[in-house]
């Protein structure tokens, strides 16, 4: 299949760990990495975000990466995007015409990008499917941090009836789609989103420490974007009930100029708990040295308040870390509770001290990291990618279908 990815707000390569880059981004140059591999050719095109960004490049075997302008050649607030989506969609077009190139099938990536897709499935009658990675109306329920747009909520009501299929990556997702856009259940794939285990693997403790300038303390990691729903807060006031576990350090990574009022408010409260000395806040990392902060901690915590899949444990997990988490996105079929770590009810601290505490109880040998690794050996982005191009296939079926 030649295919045209869309993701016009997030750039696949930007930094990971800042407000606008984080598990999408992750997922989409994975996903295309593999799918080039297996004999697919895909165009991935998003918006430039800084005069030095190529026009176009190679990231992988039969996957480039296309810059369009849409709005200033900087990185720009995420509503600013949507007003730039015409001029995004026009240069588009043009790049497509210029260089005679044609597509079987669109996958766009949020809500933006969906209104890109709704209109090449007008006005050229490519079919496309669609993931929205989160939910509006769901964060809105959810009621931590900003609220989300009417805007964005009729966008998606109007991608959701208009796309040829809907890939998420839960059942729980699948449900919220029916239930608070009156999805077509018929018309929803699950698909989950998988991780690198060629990059993501166990490293020596004690290397990995080094190399980060950590102690012998135990370490709690946190890895993602600055934002409430991420719950960190409520991480940082767990420290304080591991006192009598002996020392503790908190590591957290992500995080960029555009998070500085959140951060600086999480360091207030590590300050007022008295835990400032205790947490270290690290700001950005490549991706690339992740594999070194998940096997230097003894547990990486997820006290998230939504997550539509959760990347940062199967991460954590293919390098042979526990994890404690909420029950969010998948994590229930990923974590193996008194074995890979544990799923705690909900975000308070003292659920999230008494879990940490717990999985605290056993240092886990090379043996049993190589153990915690294997259980999420199916979530390979090779056995991803395949279940993703089986539900293209199943949308161009559709579309020849629905012609006939």
């Amino acid at each position: 299949m030649k295919i045209a990815i869309i993701s016009a707000h997030s750039c696949p390569v930007g930094d990971l760990g800042t407000r606008d880059t984080g598990g999408m981004s992750v997922y989409i140059r994975e996903l295309a990495r593999e799918l080039g591999k297996k004999g697919h050719a895909i165009d991935i095109f998003t918006r430039i975000h800084d005069p030095a960004d190529p026009r176009m490049e190679n990231l992988s075997q039969n996957v480039r990466l296309i810059h369009l302008k849409a709005g200033r050649e900087a990185k720009i607030q995420k509503m600013d995007v949507y007003f730039s989506l015409p001029e995004f969609t026009f240069n588009l077009e043009n790049f497509w015409k210029e260089n005679n190139l044609k597509y079987d099938i669109v996958f766009s990536h949020y809500w933006m990008s969906a209104l890109v897709g709704k209109y090449l499935w007008e006005t050229h009658r490519i079919p496309y499917i669609t993931m929205f990675h989160t939910l509006g109306a769901v964060k809105n329920a959810i009621g931590i941090g900003e609220g989300e747009p009417e805007l964005r909520l009729a966008s998606e009501r109007e991608t959701i009836q208009d796309c040829r299929r809907i890939i998420v990556a839960t059942e729980q997702e699948k449900e919220d789609l029916v239930r608070y856009y009156d999805a077509s259940a018929g018309k929803i794939g699950v698909v989950p989103c998988g991780v690198n285990m060629e990059l993501f693997k166990p490293v020596d403790k004690a290397e990995a420490r080094q190399k980060l300038g950590l102690t012998d303390e135990k370490i709690l990691l946190f890895v993602g974007r600055i934002d409430p729903l991420k719950g960190i807060d409520n991480l940082i006031k767990t420290l304080p009930l591991l006192k009598n576990e002996g020392k503790f350090k908190l590591v957290v990574v992500g995080g960029d100029e555009n998070s500085r009022e959140e951060l600086e408010g999480l360091k207030k409260l590590a300050a007022d708990v008295d835990v400032m000395n205790s947490v270290d806040f690290r700001g950005l990392v490549k991706q690339e040295q992740l594999p070194y902060f998940y096997s230097a901690a003894d547990v990486c915590v997820v006290p998230s308040y939504y997550e539509s899949f959760g990347l940062v444990p199967l991460e954590s997990l293919a390098c042979g870390t526990p994890v404690v988490a909420t029950d969010v996105g998948d994590l229930k079929h990923i974590i193996k509770s008194g074995e890979t770590g544990c799923i705690v009810s909900d975000n308070s601290p003292e659920k999230l001290a008494e879990a940490v505490t717990s999985v605290m109880q056993f240092s886990p040998d090379i043996e049993s990291r190589l153990a915690i690794r294997s259980s999420v050996s199916r979530w390979a982005w090779s056995n991803i990618a395949k279940q993703v191009a089986a539900e293209m296939q199943t949308a161009l079926e559709q579309q020849l279908a629905a012609v006939a």
